[in-house]
C-alpha cells in the first residue's frame, strides 16, 4: 500500500477542527469554561480516532485550566497504517471569549510528520512574532522592545507611531504597555486568545506590525506552526515559576532551559495548521446554526504553499 503523505490528510484535519467547533456551539456565551472546552476535547479526540493514521499528541491543552485533556503522549488515530504523525492542538484557545461569548474563539489543530514540534511543557513562554520579509536578525528577546521598534519601523518605511503593536491585555504587560505609549505606536489589546495576536502580523488586512509578549507554551508552538508556513518570523523563551516545572521539561528532553527559540527550532518539518472560528473575531467568524444546518468558516495554511486559504462549510448535524 502506497504511503499516504501529510497533505493528504489536510481536508480530513480541516473537518476535525470544523466538528470541534460545532460541539461546542451550546456552550456559547453558557459562562461555563469547563463544559465548553470537554465538547471540544471529546469531540475532537472522537475524529482524530476515525483517521488511518498513528498519531500523538505532543501539544496538548488543559493542565493549567485543569480542564478535560488530550494529553501530551496520547495516542490517536486507528493505527490500521504505518502513517505517523505529530499533533499539535488547541481544541478550545479561548474557553473564557467562549463562555462570554466574546471575540476570537478558535479550534486550533496542526500536523506534522513525527518529530515536527517542540515538545513543549505547559508553562509560559515569552513571545515575539513579526510577518514576512525581514532580516532574520530582526529579533531577539533580549534587545529592549524600543530598539526593535525602531527597528521595525526602518524597515517597514514607518514613522513609529504608526505601527501597530499587539499583546494580551494582562497586569504582567504594564512594561510593553509602557514602551509602546513612551513611543506613540498603536496598540491592539487583546483579552485572551494569543494564537491570533501571532498570526496576525502575516495577514496584511490586519495592519499588526508586530506582537509580543507573555502566554502559553503550547499556544506559541501552534502559533509559530502557522507562521512558518506564512513566512513569518518568531522568537520565544520558555518561562519557569519553580523546580517542578524545570524538572518537567528536562524529562521531556528540554536540555537548555534558558535557550531562544527560533521558529525553525519550534517548527522542524512540513506541517499544516487548521483553525475554525467558534465565535466572531478578527480572523474568522462563529458558528452559525439555521434550523438543523451549521456553518462553519475556518483557515487552513500548509508550508506547502503558503498561503490562507478560507474554507466556508455547512454541516447537518
Amino acid at each position: 500500500m502506497e504511503k499516504k503523505s501529510l497533505f493528504h490528510y489536510k481536508l480530513k484535519i480541516l473537518k476535525v477542527s470544523q466538528l470541534a467547533a460545532i460541539a461546542v456551539y451550546d456552550y456559547i456565551g453558557k459562562k461555563d469554561e469547563v463544559s465548553a472546552d470537554k465538547a471540544a476535547v471529546e469531540s475532537m479526540r472522537s475524529e482524530l480516532n476515525k483517521l488511518d493514521f498513528r498519531g500523538t499528541i505532543v501539544i496538548g491543552e488543559g493542565e493549567r485550566d485543569k480542564a478535560p485533556m488530550l494529553f501530551i503522549g496520547e495516542k490517536v488515530g486507528t493505527n490500521r497504517s504505518n502513517v505517523q504523525f505529530d499533533i499539535a492542538l488547541d481544541p478550545l484557545e479561548g474557553t473564557k471569549l467562549t463562555a462570554n461569548n466574546q471575540k476570537n474563539a478558535l479550534t486550533v489543530i496542526a500536523i506534522g510528520d513525527k518529530n515536527s514540534f517542540l515538545n513543549a511543557p505547559d508553562v509560559y513562554m515569552e513571545k515575539i512574532a513579526v510577518g514576512p520579509g525581514f532580516p532574520k536578525n530582526l529579533l531577539d528577546l533580549d534587545n529592549p522592545l524600543e530598539d526593535t521598534l525602531e527597528k521595525l519601523a526602518f524597515y517597514k518605511k514607518k514613522k513609529i507611531k504608526d505601527l501597530v503593536v499587539c499583546f494580551l491585555d494582562r497586569p504582567r504587560h504594564k512594561n510593553i504597555f509602557n514602551v509602546v505609549k513612551k513611543k506613540k505606536c498603536k496598540k491592539l489589546l487583546i483579552p485572551d486568545g494569543d494564537i491570533f495576536g501571532a498570526i496576525s502580523t502575516s495577514v496584511k488586512k490586519f495592519n499588526i506590525d508586530l506582537y509580543v509578549g507573555v502566554g502559553g507554551a503550547p499556544e506559541g508552538v501552534l502559533a509559530a506552526s502557522a507562521l512558518k508556513c506564512l513566512n513569518g518570523q518568531m522568537q520565544c523563551r520558555l518561562i519557569f515559576s519553580n523546580n517542578e516545572q524545570r524538572k518537567r521539561a528536562m524529562s521531556m528532553g528540554i536540555k537548555n532551559l534558558k535557550k531562544k527559540y527560533q521558529i525553525e527550532d519550534l517548527i522542524k518539518k512540513d506541517s499544516i495548521f487548521v483553525a475554525t472560528g467558534v465565535t466572531d473575531g478578527y480572523l474568522l467568524n462563529g458558528i452559525k446554526k439555521e434550523k438543523d444546518i451549521f456553518s462553519t468558516h475556518s483557515l487552513i495554511i500548509s508550508t506547502k504553499n503558503k498561503k490562507i486559504n478560507f474554507k466556508k462549510n455547512k454541516f447537518k448535524i
